[in-house]
This record gives C-alpha cells, structure tokens and sequence, in this order.
C-alpha cells in the first residue's frame, strides 16, 4: 500500500533548511566550525545530553560533594597568588548565579541546574575554607639560623627511644616581636635523663631554660620531597632544632595531663609485659608510642606494605569499637529485662562510641585517629537507627567532617590512603558482582568460608590497586606484594593481637595476664617474621621517579569516576586511569638532582655491570639527604662518591664528569667545598662546563653554558631536577608560589 503524500501545515521546508538542521545536529562534519558548536541549538542538545545522563544514573549526591570541597581546597594548593584564589572564587560564584538564571521554570533541566549551582559553591566554600584555615593557624617562621637561650613552656612530650631522644614542643615568647610563638626542639636522652635527676619529670605543663640552636622549618630538599615547612606552618611552628648543654627545669608542671600520663604508663607497661621489637609494636597499639620502633622494623613494615599497622588509624579504631559493640551486644542479650525494654543496638552504639573516642584519646587524638573515629560514630549511628552501616554517603560526611577542621589534611598521604582504602572496599561490596559473591546460600561451611576468604583477597588487592598511585605520588616506592601480606596480617592484628593486648592489660589488674602476653609476643613476633620475609623477596619494593601532578591527577579523577558513579557509566574511569598509567611509564628519571642547598647533588649514571647507579658528591651521613636521592632516581642500591666514579676528574675544590645525554657530552663541575679558588682559573673552567653546582656563591664571571646553580641561584629556587635530554629544569619554588609557608630569596 503506498503512503500518502506529506502536505506541509505551514512554510514549505526546503532542501537548505534540511541540510542546516543535519549540520547543527552534527557540527563536526560537513566543515563546521568552533563557532558551529556555540549555536544556541547545540548548547541546548548537550544541556539535554548531560541533564539525560545525571537523571539517568542513579548515583548518590552527597560523595560528588565531597569530592567538589576536596577540589577546592586541592585548587588554592595548586594555585600560586591570592589574586588567583579570589578569582576562583568570583568564577564559582558566577557559575552558581548562571545555573540559578539559567532555565528557571524550566523543570526538565531541574538536575544540570542544581548540579552547577551546588558544585560551584561547595568548590568555592573548599577553597575558602583552606584560605582561612591557613590564614588564621599559619605562624611565620624564623628568618634564619640562630642561637638562643631561651625559656619555655612544655606544651608536649614525644619520647622516641629508638633515636635516643625526646622531642618536646614549646611556647616561648618572642622578646622583638613581643608575641608567643611555638617551636620544636630534639633532646638527646642523656640530657633529659640529666635534667630529671633533680626529681622534677619533665612533662607537659613544666616551663625549662635552655640553649638551642634553631632553624626555620625546612622547605623540600627537592622537587617532589616531603614538604615540613608546609606541615609546620598548618601545625604554627616558627622554627625546630636542638637543644645546646644542659636542661634546667625551673618550674614543674602544676598539673600534669592525665591522658599523656596514661599514655606513658601503657607504653612502658606494654614493653615490660612483651620483649623486643614486638614489645614496641605492641606498645603502639595501646598507646600510639611509635618512638620505639626499631628502623630496621619500620623499614620492613614499609617495604611488606604493613606500614599502616604501625599508625593508630582506621584498622585499629574499627577493631577496638566493633569488639566493644558486639561484646556489649551480647552481655545485654543475656538480661532480659533490659534486651525487652531497650534496642540492644543502641546500647552496643553508646558503648562502642565511647570505646572509639576513649581510645582516641589515649593513642593522642592525632588526625588520623580522629578522622576514623569520626568516621565509625557514623556507622554506629546507621546500626544504631537499623540502617546501612557502610555506604558512600557515610564515608563522604566523615571526609566532610574532617576537611572542615583540617583542610590541610588532604594534601597528606594519611587523609588520601586512608578515604581511598574505604572508598574502595565500599566501591567494591556494593558492587553487583560482589553483592552476588557474597550472598547467602544453601552450602557447605567450608564453602561459604573459601567464598569469604577469596574475597578478603580480593579486597586486599583492590586495597593495593586504589592505594598505589597515592603511595608512588608522595613515597616514589611501593610494596609489590602487600596485597599478599596484608591478607595475613590484618586479620591477626585485628582478631588476634589488638584483643589480646586488651586481655593483658585487664588480666594484669589481678595479675593473671603473663600468658596471655606470651601469645601477645608469638604474634607480634609473627607478624615482624611476614614483614621481614616479604620485604625481603627479589622485586619487592617498587621505586619510580616523582610523578606529575597531571598524572596523579587523572589517577584520582578516574578512581572517583569508576567509585562513585553507577551502571555502566563508572567504566568510563578507565579511560583516564589507563592514560594516567601510560604516562607514569614515560615519566622520566632525573639526569642531575641538586639539593637545596647545593651540598647534596646526585647524578644517574649507567653501570657498566648493568643497571643505573646513582652518583652522589658527598658521602653525607644524613640518611635524609641519601634516601631523598636515591628514591628520586629511583635507585636503590647505595650512591657512590663521584671521587671513586671512573671517568671523574676530583681536585680538593671541585669534581669534573662528563655524562652522554640525548646524543651530546654534558661537562659537570661540582664544587665540594668552600674554598674560594683564584677567580680566573673559576672563569675559565667555568666556560669548559654546561652545569656548575656550589655551596656557596660563585662570581659573575663564572659562565657555564647551560646553568649556574650556585647559592645565590638556589635560595631562590630551591632544589633542582634537571632532564638534560629535553632542557627540563623543575625546581621548588616553582611548585610554591605565595603560600605563607615559602621563603625564598626574593620574598
């Protein structure tokens, strides 16, 4: 049958008409323009394509939120100049009146409009927040070195027996400027013990004299080093150092603290009960003292990916609160006056919830802590009110909660590896796939058990996936079996060791606890033994150069993407994840780093035995400085002196070594010290050199052809990473720009 002809109802459509409609639908082709893209017809089918896909997606508003406060409080970070800042601001608030303009009585856009206006206010009320924060706590630091005698009120005490010293922060009282300000200082441990032979302890509320010798809060040595001034401005610390003689103590503390005391006395207590290294370990968990840790420990912890045991976080807050609710959930099931009149679910809440804060408290309240601690009163108030106890909406008001008090923390590896882990094991078992694994069903129960046991697995692996690009940002190194280790470990720190800990010290009350200690000691013991043994497997530490804030970008952006979104649309994380891959295995390894300083310089070199070594001009003794160096380069065997280098040519002054770099002889000169040298001969040598490093400050007339990184030169900058093979200088201060916190030359 044949279709009656189309008679037009008003302007006959013609053939033009058509092909206009085809090539607004489609700019891209037939030759259209950018400005084809800016027709009101385009702008109008992508506000429905993105309003389509929020209405469609079914994804929960509060983490995006979170994620958008984040982001703003990243932004003033990255961001150089306040004129930057408040211009940020005024273009998020620009785009919230747009979206509150724009369509208005229009309901079919309702979810792109409050998306704009939300997201916008929140990033402008992140980056406001940090702005302030780091206006109102930021305490400006020494100018430089000095000598001084001071007096000062201990406000605490950190002992850390395992480097021979106490570490006590002060407020002294600035006699030029007439104000308090707060510094820190190291105390050799025979100077303590000296000064508290007079009977007086030296705890926190005690006002002492001493000489220190103090200096301003140290920037990064390199491009890509931890940042202690950044974290000393945000914690109001004008200076560190050490103390100089003796310690007078002459005031005593008119009331000491009772939760240091408490601190102090688990602490000793823990390692009389459990001998050795597990004794410090063990020690860690009931009172957060890590100063006991052996080196070669901590470093074995790291390197197995059991670091985080160490640090009173998340892991062990969850234990101590879970063992103290179902322990109460449990003993009340036993009364049935109160189990009939009163939802045991409540009463197991309060109790755990004041478990968690008591022993937040007692391991000193540190941020992490009180981020987790945050975190699970969340979750007993969802069990408590019989609701879903683990859910993106929780862990995003925990972040929330702590970005508010702390925006700081989320430029540090704690805040970013602990939110990441959950987010993660979140992600993860409200995933269908998971939720199908998990499901109970009629089996065996060893079945149900391999189910269970595969998927803490599982966890542990995705655990290591989501953390590694966070712990290769900040550490340049990773555990490459931590996944495997952890998978013993958490549950025998979790259900074994942290419990038993608890029954000791109560047992010690009717002192029955001795075996219980003994098993305190069989675990700990173990759990060193799985340290030791992973760390110590060929290939078990991963080392990479610093990566890029672009590439750690995209890392985070596509992990949020693939976590928080729903259905299909969270794959297309994988997109920038994978190009964040591919372009952390193309980032290069430093040529040439250059201490802040200029004393400390290290140079890759290839080995004529294979592999990369790492020249270094002094053989300095700060392990700093070396493992600063050699994580950078991404080596790790120890660095040779560029005096025992075949190939160098070394006076008492300087050292002279060629390196070949993008098919051209790079000539180093390196002065090793001080000494002024006869400025013609400098002059002349310095015309033979592309690079000159110094301590010290070398004449105008010194011109090598590429850089002079002398003193002068470097207190502007700060430390150097060079790239020779594309001409690539990055340097500290170029990372810095106008936060309170950097001091440079010119400043």
């Amino acid at each position: 049958m044949r279709e009656p002809p189309i008679v037009p109802l008003g302007n006959e459509v013609s053939e033009t008409d058509i092909a206009d409609d085809v090539a607004l639908q489609r700019p891209w082709q037939r030759g259209a323009g950018l400005s084809s893209l800016l027709k009101p017809g385009f702008l109008l089918r992508a506000g429905d394509a993105a309003e389509n896909f929020l209405s469609r997606s079914g994804f929960d508003r509060a983490p995006w939120l979170a994620v958008a406060f984040g982001g703003g409080i990243l932004t003033w970070f990255a961001l150089k100049n306040p004129w930057q800042w408040t211009a940020t601001i005024g273009v998020c608030i620009l785009i919230s009146l747009a979206g509150l303009a724009a369509w208005r009585g229009d309901d079919t856009r309702g979810h792109l409009r409050s998306a704009m206006i939300a997201v916008s206010l929140v990033f402008a009320a992140g980056l406001s927040t940090i702005w302030v924060r780091s206006e109102l706590v930021g305490a400006e630091p020494y100018e430089r070195r000095a000598v001084e005698r001071i007096q000062g009120y201990v406000l605490e005490r950190e002992d850390q027996p395992a480097q021979e010293r106490t570490r006590l922060t002060l407020a002294i009282r600035d006699p030029e400027a007439g104000v308090a300000r707060k510094i820190r200082i190291n105390v050799p441990t025979e100077t303590l013990t000296g000064a508290e032979e007079t009977g007086i302890p030296l705890v926190e509320g005690a006002v002492i004299k001493a000489r220190v010798r103090l200096m301003p809060p140290a920037s990064p040595m390199l491009p890509g080093s931890y940042d202690f001034a950044r974290a000393a401005w945000f914690k109001g610390l004008a200076a560190t150092g050490s103390v100089i003689g003796p310690i007078e103590i002459i005031e005593s503390a008119s009331k000491t603290g009772r939760i240091p005391a408490i601190q102090r006395m688990l602490s000793s207590r823990v390692r009389e009960r459990v001998d050795g290294s597990a004794g410090t370990i063990a020690a860690a968990f009931a009172s957060g003292d890590r100063g006991a840790i052996a080196e070669a420990d901590e470093e074995a912890m790291r390197d197995a990916g059991l670091t985080h045991l160490l640090s009173i976080s998340g892991l062990h807050v969850s234990a101590v609160i879970a063992g103290a609710y179902f322990l109460a959930l449990k003993l009340f099931a036993l009364f049935p006056p109160i189990a009939l009149r009163i939802r045991l679910p409540i009463i197991a809440a309060s109790v755990g919830a004041l478990s968690g804060i008591g022993y937040t408290l007692l391991t000193g309240a540190e941020v992490p802590t009180v981020r987790s601690c945050a975190a699970a009163m969340l979750v007993l108030i969802a069990l408590a009110m019989g609701r879903d106890a683990l859910s993106l909406r929780m862990v995003a008001a925990a972040a929330v909660f702590v970005l508010l008090l702390w925006p700081e923390s989320i430029v540090g590896p704690s805040f970013q590896m602990s939110f990441s882990a959950v987010i993660a094991i979140v992600a993860l078992h409200s995933s269908s796939p998971a939720k199908r694994f998990l499901a109970p069903r009629e089996e065996p129960w060893w079945r149900r058990s391999g189910r269970q046991i595969m998927m803490l697995f599982v966890t542990g692996m995705v655990i290591e996936i989501a953390l590694m690009p966070i712990v290769l940002f900040h550490f340049h190194r990773a555990g490459v079996y931590g996944a495997f280790a952890n998978v013993v470990a958490i549950p025998m720190v979790t259900f074994i060791s942290m419990p038993l800990i608890a029954i000791g010290l109560f047992l010690d009350l009717i002192g029955l606890g001795k075996p219980v200690w003994w098993l305190v000691q069989q675990s700990l013991d173990a759990l060193l033994a799985i340290a030791h043994f992973t760390s110590s497997q060929p290939g078990a530490v991963k080392l990479m150069p610093q990566m890029g804030y672009g590439t750690i970008a995209l890392f985070v952006v596509g992990s949020l993407w693939l976590a928080l979104w729903n259905g299909s649309a969270r794959l297309l994380g994988i997109l920038p994840v994978s190009l964040a891959a591919a372009m952390l295995i193309r980032t290069p390894i430093p040529d040439v780093l250059i201490g802040r300083e200029g004393k400390h310089v290290g140079i890759t070199v290839e080995d004529p035995n294979g592999g990369r070594r790492l020249l270094s001009l002094r053989d300095s003794r700060s392990s700093y400085s070396r493992d600063n160096l050699l994580e950078l380069a991404s080596i790790t065997s120890d660095p040779v002196p560029i005096a025992d280098w075949p190939g160098a040519r070394c006076s008492y002054e300087f050292c002279v070594l060629e390196i070949e770099r993008g098919g051209r002889t790079w000539v180093l000169m390196l002065a090793r010290n001080r000494d002024l040298v006869e400025e013609r001969a400098l002059a002349a040598a310095c015309e033979r050199s592309d690079i000159v490093v110094a301590d010290r400050y070398l004449p105008m007339s010194c011109s090598p052809r590429w850089l002079k990184a002398d003193r002068r030169m470097l207190e502007e900058t700060g430390g150097l990473s060079l790239i020779l093979v594309n001409g690539r200088i990055d340097s500290v201060a170029s990372r810095q720009g106008e936060h309170g916190w950097w001091r440079g030359e010119g400043d």
